[in-house]
């Protein structure tokens, strides 16, 4: 029987590829006419497992692979522990491939983590309360996230599992990253380092680490090693094939255009390394560096609006492309008021190819932070430009004067001490 149901198994893979909705019904037929508890019979049932899940995925059925985890139970009962943890992961990694079904993916793995404690799991409870966290943060529960995570480190650090351990504080930096508190972010993810470098690290997790790092220190504008950290994490994911590589680019890439090396982006792109990864998201930051090269600003909001989903809904690239686009604002403005001491606002903004209110917007926050003087006449709708005023020496010299004297009395006091 076992043999049988082999073959028809790699029949069900060919058939996959032209019928699923067909193949689909093959591999539950296949799942339920084995019942023996042979070597065979179990690899057959946990082919059919996998299968069975990717298939679902394939079809976006989420509620059919919310059931079909459900459903499967019963086998997960007889398989090895750690086959279990690998199995009930990749199926709830599956949710992924569905648009929509994060909250669906929340629950099942809820219900895995109550299975997982009926049968007192241990290693399975901690895996789907940390796969838990992760998903919590991608649904922006924060809170419930570091409440989670919270409540991990604790066990894991009295158990001392440091493979768990490295991998919870990783999701607690990029949690704090997330809700804009660095030095909490940076200081999980040194615990993390720590812990890797305790013990063997497997290359993508120390691909993640680097990435983790990457990302923070390019929140801290220092870019070029932010650079050298992404490099770093790419060449990890590259080599595994990991989908994270794509978006590791696109931060490499980010880095390049931040330190006003946009030359730079093209030779990267035109690589061996990048050309691997083509796709949207490199042509994303392609377009943003021919933007910045030429320092256009409609040519830099029309690559937003083109590449929505690879620039403005990814919050990293969106944060540092905002301040990007700030700043090639205030340089262009900057260089068109320049000849004037006196100009209409909608004059400056036809110049810039802006709408006008969000230009006489830059322009009062530019004289607010001294980035020029001026002012503007609302009632006329102009642009007062002022002469840089000289600089007030007073101030300065007051201080030196003050330093001095004091540098005078304290040597008084030192000699009438040794008179004493």
């Amino acid at each position: 029987m076992a043999t049988t149901t082999t073959d028809e198994l790699k029949a069900l893979d060919d058939l996959a590829k032209t019928a699923p909705a067909d193949a689909l019904k093959g591999y539950k037929a296949a799942m339920a006419a084995v019942s023996g508890k042979g070597k065979d019979d179990a690899q057959i049932r946990e082919i059919a497992i996998v299968k069975i899940g990717e298939l679902l995925a394939a079809t976006k059925d989420a509620n059919g692979l919310a059931e079909h985890i459900r459903s499967s139970r019963s086998v997960f009962g007889e398989i090895a522990k750690a086959k279990t943890t690998k199995f009930i992961k990749s199926l709830i990694d599956l949710f992924g491939s569905i648009p929509g079904s994060l909250p669906l993916q929340v629950q099942v793995c809820k219900e895995c983590i109550e299975w997982a404690v009926a049968e007192k799991r241990i290693y399975l409870r901690q895996a789907l309360e940390t796969r838990l966290a992760g998903l919590y943060l991608d649904n922006k529960m924060y809170t419930d996230s570091l409440d989670l995570i919270g409540s991990l480190l604790k066990e894991l650090k009295r158990l001392d599992d440091k493979n768990v351990l490295m991998e919870v504080q990783l999701l607690e930096s990029r949690v704090y990253h997330a809700t804009r508190n660095q030095p909490k972010a940076r200081a999980a993810l040194t615990s993390a380092r720590t812990s890797a470098n305790s013990i063997y690290c497997p290359p993508l997790m120390q691909a993640a680490l680097d990435l983790q790092s990457g990302i923070l220190h390019a929140e801290e504008r220092d870019y070029k090693t932010a650079y050298s950290y992404f490099y770093e994490a790419l060449d990890g994911f590259s080599q595994h094939d990991d989908p994270r590589a794509a978006s590791t680019l696109k931060y490499l890439l980010l880095c390049k255009i931040m330190l006003n090396l946009s030359e730079d982006v093209h030779a990267i792109i035109s690589g061996k390394l990048a050309q691997k990864h083509a796709g949207p998201e490199v042509d994303s930051m392609k377009a943003v560096a021919t933007a910045h090269q030429n320092r256009s600003l409609l040519e830099f909001e029309q690559v937003m609006n083109k590449y929505k989903d690879e620039l403005k809904n990814d919050p990293i690239i969106n944060f540092h492309l905002e301040a990007l686009y700030d700043t090639l604002l205030e340089q262009n403005l900057l260089r068109v008021i320049e000849p004037f001491s006196r100009v209409e606002i909608t004059h400056v903004a036809e110049l810039v190819k802006l709408p006008t209110p969000k230009v006489e917007a830059k322009l009062s926050q530019m004289i607010l932070d001294h980035v020029f003087h001026g002012i503007l006449d609302q009632g006329a709708g102009c642009l007062i430009v002022f002469e840089e005023p000289p600089h007030d020496h007073t101030y300065d010299a007051t201080l030196d004067t003050i330093k001095n004297m004091s540098a005078v009395v304290e040597s008084l006091y030192e000699k009438a001490a040794l008179l004493s």
